[in-house]
């Protein structure tokens, strides 16, 4: 079945009248968010003040909030010749419908301000160039939401990387011009119970390294730091709105670049976690600079959830599409929670195979402990039909263990992460519906799907989906 948009302007183009689906299947939001996305970017009329009145139910709210931020992306290096220079403005009304309908409150809408801006803010990170948004053009971005929020990072960078043995962030980021780093963001609050640690792949541009992309597949690759840009974006949200639990932010930040002093196939790094690796293919790099993240995660910060989140593979979007990002973990239920919280906020997420004793075979090597990538099988060819995506994400878990007694969660962002040219600011959403019940804002509580038995909010979300669903 095709979602038609239907859309008609009124008197004189003033303004347009534009229809959602009315009903979507049970992999889609019930907000039916990316064709509100959509509809906005193809039907809103022109001029510098324009407003946006949009009828939904309560439950559709936020993820209907983050779908209209996405069309307004805030990067551009367009001179003033070839664009308009009138400061525009957006007027963003809701009017609800449905069994809670009453006026939107106060902190609503202030929790709405901190999840679109964090949205727009990962979009702006994603969109913009790698010789404007390098390493270290990143780490201060780190520190203006660090400043904002009243945290000081911690940064380890270059040489210091080697000597504290993050041999996989080091290794990637050797041969660029601005070096590689780890910098976290920590939100301790007083009563926290557990340590949450959320790990973004911050590759700011992605040659492939001396295993180079070519002239094809290497355009785009400034996109590679999708999901730090995420986690940045997220965690600036989630604290304003009051998280009642240790979290941390680990960005893993490099340029996979090409140069003398480039990582080679053949070499074998020592990542944090101590174990060996040989590199048989320089564009696997994420999974190298994740697993030190998850290991410091582990090992330095006294995680119980660690939430890794990536432009990982290729595969991914044949595996899960276009506008779901595959999830692989080693907890059912977390896996079930992924999926709804991407229903409830608009960014979707379908799960993975997750079978470590069936493909981390795949990484066997003579000479370390594990390759970095699928090893190579008869007449040179490597493996890619034994679920690539999900044995990338198994490496990453390898260096906190399979038997670690605490919840991994991976998230594989590398084809929602833009829709077109356009980054979408994908994970923003996801992270802060998934860790909603975490939070003192009763928005967020109401889109987690975590912690919700018996919850009232929760039995009116889930009949709104049901009464939204085609299948």
């Amino acid at each position: 079945m095709t979602a038609i948009l239907c859309s008609c302007p009124l008197y004189l183009n003033h303004a347009t009248v534009a229809a959602l689906p009315s009903r979507v299947s049970r992999h889609n939001s019930p907000s039916a968010a990316q064709f509100l996305t959509r509809v906005i970017r193809t039907c809103l009329p022109g001029g510098t003040k324009r407003c946006i009145l949009m009828v939904c139910e309560r439950s559709e709210v936020f993820a209907s909030a983050c779908a209209i931020a996405r069309a307004f992306p805030l990067f551009t290096l367009r001179s003033s010749s070839s664009r308009r220079i009138e400061k525009k403005t957006v007027v963003v009304e809701f009017f609800l419908i449905g069994q809670n309908n009453g006026p939107v409150e106060v902190e609503m809408l202030k929790c709405l301000e901190s999840a679109t801006e964090g949205v727009r803010l990962a979009a702006r990170i994603v969109d913009t160039p790698c010789n404007e948004m390098n390493t270290d053009k990143f780490l201060e971005e780190i520190g203006k939401v660090g400043k904002d929020l009243g945290i000081v990072p911690t940064i380890f960078q270059n040489e210091e990387l080697k000597e504290k043995g993050f041999g996989g962030i080091y290794g990637v980021g050797k041969a660029a011009i601005h070096p590689p780093a780890l910098a976290v963001l920590s939100h301790t609050p007083e009563g926290a119970t557990q340590t949450i640690a959320w790990v973004g792949k911050g590759i700011v541009y992605d040659t492939g390294g001396l295993s180079i992309k070519g002239k094809t597949t290497m355009p785009g690759m400034k996109r590679d730091c999708g999901g730090a840009a995420a986690i940045l974006g997220a965690f600036k949200a989630t604290v304003k709105q009051g998280f009642k639990d240790n979290l941390h932010a680990v960005f893993c930040l490099a340029e996979n670049s090409v140069g003398p002093n480039a990582t080679r196939p053949d070499d074998i790094h020592v990542l944090y976690s101590g174990k060996t690796v040989e590199i048989n293919n320089t564009d696997a790099e994420g999974r190298l600079v994740l697993a030190d993240g998850v290991s410091y995660a582990c090992k330095d910060l006294g995680a119980d959830i660690i939430l890794d989140m990536a432009t990982l593979t290729g595969a991914q979007g044949i595996a899960t599409g276009k506008y779901h990002a595959a999830v692989l973990t080693n907890n059912e239920e977390w896996e079930q929670a992924c999926i709804k919280a991407g229903r409830n906020c608009g960014d979707l997420v379908h799960p993975l195979v997750y079978c470590p004793e069936l493909h981390f075979s795949e990484f066997t090597s003579a000479v370390a402990d594990m390759k970095n990538s699928v090893a190579v099988v008869a007449l040179q060819m490597t493996d890619r039909d034994n679920s690539p995506s999900s044995c990338a994400g198994l490496f990453i878990a390898s260096h906190i263990g399979f038997d670690w007694p605490g919840v991994w969660v991976h998230i594989d962002i590398a084809a929602p992460v833009h829709a077109g040219e356009r980054a979408t600011g994908y994970g923003v959403a996801l992270l802060l519906s998934l860790f909603g019940r975490a939070s003192e804002d009763p928005l967020l509580n109401m889109v987690s799907p975590l912690g919700c038995s018996g919850d009232p909010l929760e039995d009116d979300m889930g009949r709104d989906c049901k009464r939204r669903r085609l299948v």
